[in-house]
């Protein structure tokens, strides 16, 4: 299990990991969270027994102090089994990428975070409708860009614009198509409580620990 969560700095997601060498560079630039995709049919998809030996590996190999908290990714799969699986490796957080509801989140038990994908056309008063009720319910939410057949990691940004009034707002992590050389201007004009990143630190669609660690500096320095 990671640390608590510290309000400090700007929370920091490395999403889509599926190797130990990743997840220690995460961590040892200062990553928050470290995120593992569950999603049936997503490219970044991982077994719960990868996941497990990566976790493992992982926490043998890193050389700091710091423990991000682990979060695993799953869209509209059986609670029972999302929750099982969750006690197998160990997560201190879920994020729920598909269109659950209250009744599926009740049945959770963990601390989740619900994403949230921004249309084009939504203005910031849709965004903040949207997502108020989780906020309001404890909830955090991950802000991601619509794309049509994509479950997040696209690499598209969206209209930040539309998020004025929701980034800074406690537990929100802003994502879709931020990297190295963007996520200061995102920060910057979004001042958001966290910024979550799963293609901007690939390259050919595999993790790359020198944008990892160019990300993380980024936005440490903005």
């Amino acid at each position: 299990m990671g640390s608590t969560v510290s309000s400090t700095n700007t929370q920091i997601k490395i999403c889509g990991l599926r190797d130990s060498d990743s997840a220690v560079a995460a961590a040892d630039a200062g990553a928050n969270f470290l995120g593992f995709n569950f999603v049936d049919s997503s490219k970044r998809q991982i077994s719960a027994e990868n996941c497990i030996a990566v976790l493992d590996e992982y926490r043998w190999t890193k050389k700091t102090q710091n423990d991000p908290l682990v979060v695993g990714l799953f869209r509209n799969q059986d609670p029972v089994e999302v929750n099982q699986l969750a006690r197998a490796v160990g997560f201190d957080y879920l994020q729920l990428c598909g269109d659950e509801d209250a009744d599926y989140i009740s049945k959770i038990e963990l601390p989740l975070f619900k994403q949230v994908f921004v249309k084009p056309e939504w203005s910031t008063s849709d965004v903040d409708s949207e997502v108020s009720p989780f906020l309001d319910d404890g909830h955090g939410i991950v802000l991601d860009s619509f794309s049509k057949g994509f479950l997040g990691g696209s690499g598209k940004t969206f209209n930040w614009e539309s998020a004025q009034t929701v980034a800074n707002r406690e537990k929100v992590l802003l994502a879709g198509g931020l990297n190295p050389e963007n996520v200061q201007s995102a920060v910057s004009q979004l001042s958001p409580w966290g910024v979550d990143v799963a293609s901007g630190v690939e390259v050919d669609g595999v993790k790359d620990a020198n944008l990892i660690r160019a990300f993380i500096k980024a936005v440490r320095s903005a």
